[in-house]
């Protein structure tokens, strides 16, 4: 059965989610879908108002539900049914996250849907394995670290991975006993809206997922500053990340885990497969055309090799299948905004004008929509602006090197350490650069995330605070409590 449809015949949800009910909502700003730049819906902007009344609302359903002090192992269950629905309803998911943002409908079916799933099942599981400590005090004494949950998290997800990155948030969050406000990019709402759904038919009690609709400035500041927030969790860009935090400073102290931008190097040394790593590059920068977070976009390779794999990667980088995202045969993603194109624009031109030497695209696709051709820049310095600022698209930089001094010096970022990549056949290499790299996952001989969510991701630097996924995405919605009891 075909996946392809039309964007026209979905349904959207409409309004915010609160306890359980769509709340009806004054139109707000007018969304265009990036695929062919057509307006087909509104998304309403919360105020501060109904901001504190998802507060009121998720607090009130954890205190009558119970669900922090409920047996951990019938969370577990909960979340499990849930994974089990998402999965069931994968294909109205994938079409309600397609009509709105980059990601084609092929790529969800096949990616996005099951790793979803596959995230809140690994969070649900550590509902019951994960608990307080007995630690070792004189014998006169019994010492314990005890962890309860915060109560309510505010959350707030990017607009590039929107089912995933809620299950980033909502898995751990939930399974630690906690409710959770979750603001949605204000541009590629619909699926989160579905999934959360998806819970209260999983026996979720309704109002401990409450969405909320808006852009930052109004909506996630009332969100990030209310007093009834206990912690607060996003992912997006450095910028938005500070701004967070300023304005958690002015208005109290809570802890926060932050996923923000990055500019990571792909480091080859002259050993390495270059076949493989020509393949591993050109999927990390033409992956959703360049807009995640990880994207490897800085190649730094060894002299002798840079003219082989600059030739391998024009040759990867001009086979594309451009596409709306409602057509399953598409490979190839737009761009989410008309003023994302632009701002790339003007980066690479400004690189260019500083002496970047294009080897490949540097232009707009002339298509509907909004599509920018895969771009290979070279004869870039550490002051390039496509060296120094996260474009967010598919643009790619090369630089050389001559040896290890040279290739980390290269490799290190004045502002984000979030990845990087490492291709050599040499162990002793690999382990002595995986341990000078300065980011927060080196992926050696690869550059992609795996479906292991036991490992953490987050960043060095301006890249962020805090991990998510793996154990430590878990640990971090349940707050510790030491307590020393005298024999």
């Amino acid at each position: 059965m075909s996946l392809s449809f039309d964007p026209n015949s979905l349904t959207l949800p409409q309004g915010h989610y609160i306890g359980g009910t769509y709340v009806a909502a004054h139109e707000g700003m007018t969304l265009y879908r990036p695929s062919d730049a057509v307006a087909f819906a509104d998304c309403p902007i919360a105020d501060a108002a109904l901001v504190d009344q998802a507060v009121q609302t998720a607090k009130q359903a954890l205190k009558t539900s119970g669900w922090g002090t409920l047996r951990p192992r019938e969370r577990t269950k909960i979340l499990q049914r849930w994974a089990d629905l998402i999965e069931q309803h994968g294909e109205t998911l994938a079409k309600l996250e397609a009509v709105a943002s980059t990601r084609p409908v092929g790529h969800l079916i096949a990616g996005d849907i099951a790793v979803t799933a596959e995230q809140i099942r690994f969070f649900a599981e550590f509902a019951d394995k994960e608990g307080s400590d007995l630690v070792p005090t004189d014998g006169n004494s019994l010492g314990m670290i005890m962890t309860e949950p915060y109560g309510v998290v505010g959350a707030i997800t990017p607009w590039n991975f929107p089912l995933s990155m809620a299950g980033w948030k909502l898995g751990p969050a939930l399974a630690a006993g906690n409710a959770v406000v979750l603001k949605p990019s204000e541009m590629t709402p619909f699926a989160t809206l579905y999934m959360t759904e998806l819970a209260e038919k999983a026996g979720l009690p309704a109002g401990l997922i409450n969405i909320v609709l808006g852009d930052g400035p109004t909506t996630g500041n009332a969100l990030t500053g209310h007093p009834d927030i206990a912690k607060v969790s996003f992912t997006g860009s450095t910028g938005a990340g500070s701004a967070i935090m300023a304005n958690i400073a002015r208005t109290g102290v809570k802890p926060m885990t932050l996923e923000l931008g990055g500019k990571s190097p792909q480091v080859v040394f002259a050993d390495a497969d270059l076949d493989q790593t020509a393949d591993a590059i050109a999927r990390s920068i033409l992956g959703n055309a360049g807009q995640a977070c990880v994207a490897g976009s800085r190649v730094i390779v060894q002299d002798s090799v840079a003219d082989e794999l600059t030739a391998r990667l024009i040759a990867r980088m001009t086979v594309i299948r451009p596409g709306p995202t409602w057509d399953e045969l598409t490979d190839y993603a737009p761009i989410i905004s008309e003023r994302q194109i632009a701002r790339m624009s003007s980066i690479v031109e400004a690189s260019k004008a500083a002496g970047a030497e294009c080897l490949l695209g540097g232009e707009r696709l002339e298509r509907p929509g909004y599509f920018y051709a895969p771009t290979l820049l070279g004869n870039v310095t550490e002051n390039s602006p496509a060296v120094r600022e996260e474009i967010f698209g598919p643009v790619l930089t090369i630089q050389s090197f001559h040896d290890e001094a040279e290739a980390l010096a290269l490799a290190d970022h004045p502002t984000y350490g979030l990845a990087a990549g490492l291709f050599t056949r040499d162990l002793s290499r690999a382990i002595r650069l995986t341990q000078a790299l300065q980011a927060g996952t080196v992926w050696v001989n690869r550059y992609s995330r795996s479906r292991d969510h036991i490992l953490p991701t987050g960043g060095y630097k301006q890249s962020g605070i805090g991990k998510d996924l793996g154990r430590e995405a878990y640990q971090a919605n349940r707050k510790s409590k030491s307590v020393l009891i005298s024999l």
